[in-house]
């Protein structure tokens, strides 16, 4: 047989219609949001949609159309209309009927008309008269406005020519804090008055010495007692008040970034990936860093600095020479805080490093600790470990010393202001310059002006820490992901089942040889086929590329003659039923497993899925029935029990594609059999894609590719390959035989 035969005429043509999946329940905001953004040419699938969505099972509920909504880029305002007045809200908008239902209202043609989808009916717009709309309304609406997420990223100054990471409110990181901008200023604000008001005790204390005790002025006293306290009580509350709206904004700012970083993470291109998941799973945590940076605490101290300028005026107004006291002292902590950044810059940037190396250990260690105990590998594992911590404690104890020496310095010169302003202040009182209480408002005051200097060098250091953090968060939201900003996808809700590799070439990243190269075969609608051959020979790639995960160096990868770049991630894999090499199971109830990613399955549906991969011989003997809680990565269950989990997974649904990647591998022979038998009746019509070592596997399937070093060395049906393997082994004796001769 030759290299690349035709594959047999008997195909999809011959096997019983596809039945298709089943059709879920009609959910009414989620179409309506699906028609808003078909108006605005953003169309997307039920699956596209869902998948951008952080939602469960069930139908959607105004919270999560919310949500969703934000995530697309819409701005929402829910509230009421009067029909009876014939308003209408601004458009588009949800509009709930009395049914119950909910039509999207695009635009108003005319005084007159209204554009309107009502997707129970159809998915186009439609022509409607004003008063028949209105009389089908209860007056709930939802306005969905457009967001300018360009206007976002032209406020940072960034420009606008770069290309920038960017989550549901413009760039991932100064977008959720551009949004509260408006907080920030009226935080300003009220620190000015804050500031003011700091001025207060030290007034006080000068008018009492001297005024009050030489002239023993009892009654202006109570009256300036009277006026502190008023300043005192409006001071704690709108510092309060200040801290509460920063911790508010902070929070919704947390809240959006993190939400950017997680989805980032799930929507990115497998080989933009770099480093292990410990060390990813480091970066991500350095959120924190950046997160306490944003408290009040650490922005209300930034906010008085500047106010320093305004307490050093009035310690001129009432002490004159007085002020430069401070003024010498301010540049000598200031100085001795930039001093050490350079060196803690640096030593911050190693300790970061360290950390991501540590937990690249911990997490190794944590997932592998079956065989490390079964190898007895411990005692390297915690060698490893007491290196990364040695390390990282000895870059830690520099950088607490240079901090700590800085922050002496500012101790010291704090002291020595106080000492100094009280030593001038007596020499001015000496020459009849100054009063008494002059100095205790000067001393006061000059302490105010230099706090905040003192804790310039903790602020630097923390800057210093967020701005590594968020050099490695950029770096981890540059990568490039599967639904670039700007990328159109037509939606695909179902596929025939077709799958063709053209000319595919492909190499790992970092890799020094392609895995593939120039691969060609074709898989018709309804086909099953098995891919064999040796270990490392690139079998799991070419599952890997349909699905998407990674996309060829060259050539292309085609499912129903369409190239899966073109294919928006989420409806491909809504039509794959996968079970991968590496099973993964969630720590939740096996019923849980079975309906992940599932889109409102019923428990038919997954009982019938549980029956067909063997689940339920071995979940019927147990009291918890479905409802047994796992652990992590399906700890619990043996390794064919996990397989058989995964594969009702897969069948859940009734994809039109099933691929299978050494989904019996740890099957014993008797489970692997009936498994097969109940198989081969449920992959009629349907396309069914075999990885296998198995030669068991191999009666499911009327077509075998073979691939050896990365290239199809042949294909064809069981049977031609068997009689093309029989001839090259005659070949093959028969060169032996004239050798030996």
């Amino acid at each position: 047989m030759t290299e690349n035969a035709a594959s047999p005429q008997r195909s999809a043509a011959s096997n019983p219609p596809y039945d298709p999946p089943y059709d879920p329940p009609y959910d009414p905001l989620e179409a309506g949001l699906r028609a808003v953004l078909a108006f605005h040419d953003q169309a997307m699938s039920s699956a596209s949609l869902r998948s951008r969505v952080a939602h469960g099972q069930g139908l959607w509920t105004q919270d999560t159309l919310l949500e969703a909504a934000d995530n697309l880029g819409y701005d929402t305002e829910t509230g009421r209309i009067d029909p009876a007045q014939s308003e209408l809200p601004a458009l588009p908008a949800l509009c709930q009927t009395h049914a119950g239902s909910a039509l999207a209202v695009l635009a108003q043609q005319d005084n007159a008309t209204v554009l309107v989808v009502d997707p129970e009916l159809s998915d186009r717009p439609q022509t409607m008269a004003l008063d028949a709309l209105l009389a089908r309304l209860n007056g709930a609406t939802i306005s969905l406005l457009r967001r300018e997420l360009s206007r976002a990223l032209n406020d940072t100054g960034e420009g606008t020519g770069a290309t920038h990471a960017s989550g549901r409110h413009g760039h991932w990181f100064w977008g959720p804090i551009l949004r509260s901008r408006w907080v920030y200023v009226q935080v300003a604000l009220a620190a000015l008055l804050v500031n003011v008001f700091a001025i207060a005790s030290s007034v006080f204390s000068m008018i009492v010495y001297d005024k009050v005790i030489p002239n023993n002025a009892i009654d202006t006293l109570i009256a300036l007692l009277i006026g502190v306290s008023i300043i005192f009580v409006s001071d704690f509350l709108i510092r309060t008040l200040r801290g509460y709206f920063l911790d508010l904004a902070s929070a919704k700012a947390d809240s959006a970034i993190a939400d950017a970083l997680f989805e980032q993470i799930l929507d990115a291109r497998m080989q933009s990936r770099r480093g292990s998941t410990g060390a990813l799973a480091s970066t991500l945590k350095e959120f924190e860093s950046i997160r306490d940076f944003l408290t009040s605490a650490t922005l209300t101290t930034f906010i008085d600095v500047p106010f320093a300028v305004l307490f050093l005026f009035i310690i001129y107004l009432i002490g004159g020479p007085i002020v430069y006291v401070p003024l010498v002292a301010i540049p000598v902590m200031v100085l001795a805080g930039l001093a050490v950044q350079p060196q803690l810059k640096r030593l911050t940037k190693e300790s970061q490093e360290d950390g991501h190396h540590k937990q690249a250990i911990l997490v190794e260690t944590l997932s592998g600790l079956e065989t490390i105990k079964s190898l007895g590998a411990g005692a390297q594992m915690r060698r490893r470990w007491q290196d990364a911590v040695t390390h990282q404690s000895h870059i830690g104890l520099k950088s607490r010393m240079l901090a700590q020496l800085a922050a002496n310095v500012a101790s010291m010169a704090q002291q020595f202001v106080q000492v100094a302003v009280v030593t001038v202040g007596a020499l001015l009182v000496q020459r009849g310059q100054l009063g008494f209480g002059a100095i205790i408002a000067c001393t006061i005051l000059a302490g105010r002006a230099i706090a905040p200097m003192a804790q310039i060098t903790q602020l630097l250091t923390r800057m210093n820490q967020t701005f590594v953090s968020y050099r490695s968060l950029s770096k981890v939201m540059a990568q490039e992901r599967e639904h670039q900003p700007g990328a159109v996808f037509m939606a695909r809700p179902e596929f025939k089942g077709a799958i063709e590799f053209r000319n595919v070439t492909f190499t790992y990243p970092g890799a020094s040889r392609p895995t593939l190269q120039d691969v060609s075969f074709q898989i018709q609608p309804g086909e099953r086929v098995a891919i064999i051959g040796k270990v490392g020979s690139g079998k799991t790639t070419v599952s890997k590329l349909v699905l998407g995960l990674f996309r060829p160096d060259s050539g292309a990868v085609l499912i129903d003659g369409v190239d899966v770049r073109q294919i928006d991630p989420a409806d491909l894999r809504s039509a794959l039923g996968v079970v991968l090499q590496d099973v993964w199971l969630l720590g939740g109830t096996i019923k849980q497993n079975i309906a992940l990613g599932g889109h409102f399955p019923s428990d038919a549906e997954i009982l019938h899925a549980a029956q067909l991969a063997g689940v339920e011989d071995f979940v019927r003997q147990h009291p918890e029935g479905y409802g047994l809680r796992l652990g992590e990565r399906g700890e619990g269950l043996s390794g064919g029990q996990r397989q058989a989990v995964a594969i009702a997974r897969a069948l859940l649904g009734k994809p039109a594609v099933l691929l299978f990647d050494e989904a019996t591998s740890a099957m014993d022979m008797a489970a692997e059999a009936q498994l097969l038998q109940r198989l081969k009746q449920e992959l009629q019509g349907r396309t069914f894609v075999t990885i296998t070592h198995k030669s068991t596997m191999l009666q499911l399937v009327n077509k075998i590719i073979v691939i050896e070093q990365g290239r199809v060395a042949m294909q064809g049906t069981p049977e031609e390959l068997v009689r093309a393997q029989a001839a090259a082994q005659a070949q093959a004796a028969a060169t032996h035989a004239m050798t030996v001769a």
